[in-house]
């Protein structure tokens, strides 16, 4: 590449400071803009960096500097704000969901095709070294063929420590649709697109009440489940099964564990870009850790962002938008096999994606 790519960031909020450090470290990417509907917390997030212009977000869309949008809206905005920077002609990496729905992230997928953009979005932190050695695992043949997976994540919910925690339990949010992402990401990762899902879901509160910051006490309504199990049959023929709630205290379960023919793996949080793999085998009774032998060190999130801009043109990057339509697809599927009682086919796929080779951290 002869220069940086520039990106130009929507949305200064919670996890901005998390971009800009990963930003900083990679030599692809040097942040140039940013817009907010707040402009003073804009201008906080980059107070010390006066490179970085302050803009609205319609003067940073049509700002020519501005090679790819970094969209970090709340997920009812994901969809609006990357069709806008569709429409600019630039490339998007959005936060998760690519939308709220997929009838949006359709209209999304759409014009990016017609404007000849790419299009990714997160996570990305199933290019870190914790699912990317298990998927070397994997397709070394360590496990045998895989025939099953659990991937379980519960907590009490996100009002205990987020001080504006109104978007989770608001539609696009929940436990399903907020971190289902991570898993259902990993386990296409790990094991391939999936083609049928069975669900349950129950919701057992009506309000919630915010525990820190100024907001303190105050209780905010819930519109989504907030306890959702299901199966998911892959293409590859494996079974996984997947329970996100917010309704648990604590959970001692494995994030993601996978079951083969000869062996079995326990694969780290994929909310984080590292951990420990763990093999057994069968006939053995230890586990053993595997060394990290795949995948980005040291990642960070952006590394997905910098994915995009550097996959070859003709290419989906690694978390592109087919996958995390498709991953879009499963949790809506699976919503509406809870809501319905009834097995429900997802007509979306998507190809596994091309793994990560071991890269050292960027210095």
């Amino acid at each position: 590449m002869g220069r940086p790519v520039n990106v130009g960031v929507v949305g200064c909020g919670f996890i901005f400071g998390q971009y800009v450090r990963s930003i900083e470290r990679l030599p692809e990417l040097r942040l140039v803009s940013v817009a907010d509907l707040d402009p003073e917390r804009a201008r906080e997030a980059v107070r010390g960096c006066p490179e970085v212009e302050v803009l609205s977000v319609a003067e940073l869309m049509a700002d020519p500097r501005v090679d790819v949008v970094l969209n970090l809206t709340v997920p009812a905005a994901h969809a609006e704000i990357t069709l806008q920077a569709v429409a600019s002609g630039k490339d998007v990496y959005s936060e998760k969901p690519l939308a709220a729905t997929t009838a949006d992230a359709a209209r999304v997928l759409r014009a990016a095709a017609e404007a000849g953009v790419r299009v990714g979005c997160a996570p990305d932190t199933v290019l870190g070294t914790g699912t990317q050695t298990a998927r070397k695992a994997i397709d070394d043949g360590l496990i045998g063929r895989p025939v099953a997976a659990t991937a379980i994540m519960l907590t009490p919910g996100h009002e205990g420590w987020h001080p504006n925690p109104d978007f989770y339990y608001a539609p696009g949010g929940g436990p399903l649709m907020d971190m289902g992402p991570y898993y259902i990401t990993s386990l296409v990762t790990l094991l391939g697109p999936v083609t049928t899902v069975i669900g349950a879901a129950s919701r057992t509160r009506a309000r919630r009440t915010i525990a820190t910051g100024p907001r303190r006490g105050e209780e905010i309504p819930v519109a989504v489940d907030t306890h959702v199990t299901g199966v998911l049959v892959h293409a590859s023929g494996a079974l996984s099964t997947l329970v996100m709630g917010f309704e648990g205290a604590a959970t001692g379960a494995p994030p993601i564990e996978v079951h083969g023919e000869r062996g079995s793996l326990s694969v780290p949080d994929p909310n984080h870009f590292d951990g420990s793999v763990l093999l057994a085998r069968m006939g053995e009774e230890d586990w053993e850790t595997l060394p990290a032998a795949a995948g980005h060190v040291g990642a960070g999130r952006g590394v997905g962002l910098a994915d995009l801009v550097t996959t070859p043109a003709g290419r989906e990057s690694r978390t592109g938008a087919t996958l995390t339509y498709h991953v879009l697809d499963i949790m809506e599927c699976l919503l509406s096999s809870a809501h319905s009682r009834t097995a429900v086919t997802v007509t979306s796929t998507c190809e596994r994606p091309q793994p990560v080779t071991f890269r050292p951290a960027p210095r």
